[in-house]
């Protein structure tokens, strides 16, 4: 990494934002060059001339408020200027593709941009995600996706991840979770059905099937986010191995599950299986955060 690209990736919004007042060109057909639209100038570039984002953490625009954009740009213009980069003899878009569509839709022939100096797909990606994510444009599935394109595209641990987009680690990991859910319950959280908190209760379910059950019952009857926190945690999972059989309680669950979590600094899930018997899944969320684990287990197995 260069000293110029840490110098845009360490400062999350401020790298999208200009400090000063900057030169306002106009960049239409053949009067695109360096000296008019050099990084650091708000240029006015035909809408034709830039190009989609390809790493747009956004999956999801809604019609209405997009309509809502355009009758106010009808009226008052553009007021925050889009942010882009030069790409090849064109520009390339980095954060405001509402505002563009918008535009468009309006009819706008240019539009006000911020020109800013990014060099790889690596930065375009982490600067799309981070002016999102911190401006909270996205619903919690997309905030979840770009966290885990962070990590799995930028090669950054949770931590950095967290400290980009100036979250708590913790958070960070609760929106990770929730790709862990059914897919019918991730579409749920797409379209506003449930809420993040209703989702983070639904985690806490020891069974996939257990989870679309309670998810069903929200949608239906209109569960409050305390009522599935109170059957998530007084719930019992019973034994198969008849009616005599032992069972544990989920606070005990949860007990053990916080001493080991607290142990290994990761989610753990003990899922009891009756007759004694039960599987405990760890989980990791990079590679780097396996060899952790591996260097703590091979740190027991030295002292056995």
């Amino acid at each position: 990494m260069t000293t110029q690209k840490k110098s845009v990736l360490g400062r999350g919004l401020n790298a999208l934002i200009p400090k000063a007042p900057l030169r306002d060109v106009s960049v239409q057909e053949g009067e695109m060059n360096v000296e008019t639209a050099a990084p650091g100038v708000i240029a006015r570039i035909a809408c034709d001339r830039i190009r989609p984002n390809p790493f747009q953490p956004r999956s999801d625009f809604d019609h209405a408020s997009l309509d809502e954009l355009k009758q106010s740009i009808i009226e008052k213009g553009v007021i925050q200027p889009i942010t882009v980069r030069r790409f090849n003899d064109e520009y390339q878009l980095i954060t405001g593709e509402r505002r563009l569509r918008a535009a468009q839709a309006a009819g706008l022939v240019q539009i006000p941009a911020y020109v800013i100096d990014v060099q790889t797909d690596e930065e375009m990606l982490e600067l799309a995600l981070i002016e999102n994510i911190q401006r909270e444009h996205l619903n919690p599935m997309e905030v979840a996706a770009g966290f885990q394109r962070l990590i799995d595209e930028c090669h950054l641990t949770q931590e950095e991840v967290a400290q980009k987009v100036g979250k708590d680690r913790t958070t960070v990991t609760n929106f990770l979770r929730l790709l862990k859910l059914p897919v019918q319950i991730q579409d749920g959280l797409r379209k506003n059905k449930l809420t993040m908190g209703h989702a983070r209760a639904l985690i806490n379910l020891p069974s996939e099937r257990m989870q679309l059950k309670m998810y069903e019952k929200i949608i239906q009857d209109g569960l409050s986010v305390r009522k599935v926190e109170l059957y998530a945690k007084e719930g019992k999972p019973k034994s198969k191995s008849g009616a005599g059989a032992v069972t544990i309680s989920t606070s005990s669950v949860q007990s053990v599950e916080e001493k080991i979590r607290r142990a290994l600094a990761t989610k753990v899930s003990v899922r009891p299986k009756g007759g004694g018997r039960g599987d405990i899944v760890i989980e990791y969320y990079s590679l780097d955060d396996l060899d952790r684990l591996l260097d703590l287990f091979a740190a027991v197995e030295k002292y056995q």
